[in-house]
């Protein structure tokens, strides 16, 4: 995938950085606009919301400085603040918008040795080998055809690290990682959703089928590999898609993923936020909040209501059981 951005934004601190100068280099025909915190570019902050689109084609260039892990227990013991956070991709229910409000945009941190020397330090002093996720923040996957951080990260960790990393994704740039000696210390997590949903709702990420394709590929290199079939979104059909989305899995998913995969299932979450920035941004796209069947979740968020996500719970399980039954569902939430 060939990502183009319109201006680079860059904490001067970056350019100290070996990553710093290899963007310098890389994007050296696009304006370089000093700012002085990557949290704090007040143009941004000011845009309208339908300028989201606009905003998405910045990059912003900085350095992380808060390392703050946050104990986790799903697939991993820690959410790890990592080397990119916000996304290029447009997804209308990115949990991201919820943080960033319309400045979800891509930022890359240059001190990539740094933290990972931080995350190796945490490793090796726990009691038991912990599992860290790496990409709560980001899609490290889209971020790497940019930096390489994470064929990097994944080599490192699998030369020093003691316990897991993991990471989501909902892109299928994967053949950089395909031959890296990463012992299978990297647990690699695809994203699927109904080829409508991925078309109307996840916008500019990569399609059903590259996605399925990425999957089995890492299984057959010797990544433990997972599946999230999230977030689910119950549009008037949702049924018809997802019990097509299954079918369709069990159909083309190896027997690799089949036999060694794992499931996670998210029910869509959205707010107030994002619906304020999708009504100004994409007014002709599908209207995810719906008054009959969500209720509040505090904080201005929406989740569906109890009863209709067992009803959703119900259906999914009775399906994977039936078609994807060696796949263990780790968790439904």
């Amino acid at each position: 995938m060939n990502i183009n951005f319109d201006a680079v934004y860059y904490e001067p601190g970056t350019l100290d950085y070996e990553l710093g100068q290899m963007l310098q280099s890389k994007y050296a025909n696009l304006p370089w606009i000093q700012i002085e915190s990557h949290n704090r570019i007040p143009e941004m902050t000011a845009a309208d919301n339908r300028d989201f689109p606009k905003l998405k084609n910045h990059l912003i260039i900085g350095v992380r400085k808060t390392h703050r892990y946050v104990p986790n227990h799903k697939v991993s013991d820690w959410l790890v603040p990592y080397t990119s956070s916000g996304c290029r991709a447009m997804c209308l229910y990115c949990y991201l918008v919820c943080n960033y409000n319309k400045c979800a945009y891509l930022r890359l941190f240059v001190n990539r040795e740094q933290m990972l020397g931080r995350l190796l330090k945490k490793d090796a002093a726990a009691p038991v080998p912990q599992t860290f996720e790496i990409g709560s923040n980001s899609d490290l996957l889209l971020e790497n055809t940019i930096t390489d951080n994470l064929s990097y990260t994944i080599e490192r960790f699998a030369r020093e690290g003691r316990g897991s990393l993991t990471f989501p994704t909902k892109f299928d740039m994967v053949n950089p990682l395909l031959n890296l000696d990463h012992q299978g210390k990297t647990i690699f997590r695809m994203s699927v959703n109904p080829e409508e949903i991925i078309r109307r709702i996840e916008l500019g990420t990569s399609p059903l089928p590259a996605r399925i394709r990425a999957l089995n590929d890492m299984a057959e290199a010797g990544y433990p590999v997972g599946m999230l079939i999230a977030p689910v979104i119950l549009l008037p059909d949702w049924k018809s898609l997802y019990g097509e989305l299954i079918q369709r899995l069990a159909d083309e998913l190896s027997d690799k993923v089949k036999q060694n995969g794992f499931i996670e299932i998210i029910l869509m979450t959205y707010s107030f936020v994002q619906n304020a920035i999708n009504t100004d941004a994409f007014p002709n796209a599908v209207q995810l909040f719906d008054r009959e069947t969500m209720t509040g979740r505090g904080r201005g968020k929406y989740c569906y209501r109890n009863d209709i996500r067992a009803e959703a719970e119900s259906f999914l399980r009775e399906k994977l059981s039936r078609q994807l039954g060696t796949m263990q569902i780790l968790y439904i939430s």
